[in-house]
């Protein structure tokens, strides 16, 4: 038997007095526990004399030879800590600062009690010194483990219920009270102000850019949070004190991908209307056009696409007969209409702007008319008109 193991026993038997002096060092030499304030002092004296046990009894009996800390029952105590810790949000570093004092506080028992035996060489202390600080080491690392490993759980579990948070906001479960509240809390975002929700295409790298974009708000005291969905990145702004444009603008500084802006609603309550917005205005882009397509800048077209079955029944109406004209014509036609409603129904800036005389534009035109049975010429005709010929484009770019 080596001289640890009967001091190691000695001092266990007052291991109560013990767990007194690490609970006070820890609180006068730790200031983390102090300022944190989340483990209570019962938890605290619990945990030190579960550990302080376990310590001095590995100290008297080591584990046999090739038994590694990670089988070893009597690390429990440790990885109980860990866990512990862990789920307060006390800082590992505060953590294993203790079981330092706890070492330190064992090593002066033994060497007090072998003071007392009076028996101990210098050789014997060196190898109770080595077999103490290995024990301590080993508590450490299991502790480590241990919590690291519920930190993980912890933020998968933060992540799921941030994620719900999110789905729950989108879905329109902001007018729950407590639901509203608990999203603010977990989000970081109050519950009222003006907001606007901002959707972008997940083509790209989607966490690099929430980052970069919740940063580079932060720097004008913009608040923001972001959450990636399946096919897009969900970012909601808060607005106050700063305007769409001057946001828009920042944003267009980080945002590559193709991406839709909200109109401004008034909470979180509203989250939900405000992407469905986001998702409209970035409908409104046509194909291969990367920018942010700001709702409250393209109303007509959102108008359009809110509703499809409308829509199509005006496209067809209009231009379902000039659509049918193989192509080479129909372009020409279409291409000749499109200038001559954007011009105001000017003959002469049409033919200008094509390069052709007067006088084919007006062929051109009545021959459109002959192939749709529409006369062109009726003012009251002309908005529908000009509005089918922006959803062919709208509908033919989804």
């Amino acid at each position: 038997m080596s001289t640890a193991e009967p001091l190691a026993t000695r001092v266990l038997a007052s291991v109560s007095h013990l767990t007194d002096e690490l609970v006070a060092a820890i609180q006068g030499e730790n200031p983390g526990y102090r300022s944190a304030g989340v483990v209570p002092l019962d938890d605290l004296w619990h945990s030190c004399h579960d550990n302080l046990t376990r310590v001095l009894e590995l100290i008297a009996d080591p584990p046999a030879r090739g038994q590694t800390p990670d089988v070893d029952p009597r690390f429990d105590a440790a990885r109980v800590t860990g866990r512990r810790r862990a789920e307060q949000r006390m800082p590992i570093d505060d953590v294993l600062r203790s079981f330092r004092i706890g070492g330190r506080l064992v090593w002066e028992a033994l060497i007090e009690a072998a003071r007392r035996d009076g028996s101990v060489d210098t050789d014997a202390l060196l190898g109770m010194a080595t077999r103490v600080w290995e024990v301590v080491d080993s508590t450490s690392a299991q502790v480590t483990a241990s919590y690291h490993e519920m930190e993980r759980d912890l933020l998968r579990a933060d992540e799921q219920r941030r994620a719900v948070l999110w789905e729950g906001l989108l879905h329109g479960r902001g007018t729950d009270l407590a639901f509203v509240h608990e999203a603010s809390r977990v989000l970081g975002l109050p519950v009222d102000g003006p907001y606007a929700v901002l959707v972008v295409d997940a083509g790209g790298d989607a966490e690099r850019t929430s980052i970069t974009a919740a940063r580079r708000l932060a720097g004008r005291e913009i608040a923001s949070a972001w959450q990636a969905r399946a096919e897009l990145l969900v970012g909601l702004i808060g607005l106050p004190g700063s305007t769409v444009d001057s946001t828009v603008a920042l944003l267009r500084e980080v945002i590559t991908e193709p991406a839709g802006l909200s109109l401004v609603v008034n909470g979180l309550a509203e989250a939900d209307v405000a992407y469905r917005h986001a998702v409209l205005a970035r409908r409104t882009l046509p194909v291969g056009r990367a920018e942010i397509a700001v709702l409250e800048q393209r109303l007509p077209d959102a108008l359009l696409l809110s509703s499809p079955e409308l829509t199509a029944h005006l496209v067809d109406r209009w231009l379902g007969a000039l659509l049918r004209v193989p192509g080479p014509e129909r372009r020409l036609l279409l291409g000749t209409l499109q200038i001559w409603v954007a011009t105001g129904c000017s003959i002469r800036q049409t033919a200008d702007i094509v390069r052709c005389h007067r006088n084919t534009v007006i062929n051109r035109l009545q021959r459109m008319q002959s192939i749709t049975g529409h006369d062109y010429g009726d003012p009251a005709c002309q908005v529908e008109l000009g509005l089918a010929l922006r959803a062919s484009v709208l509908l033919s770019s989804e």
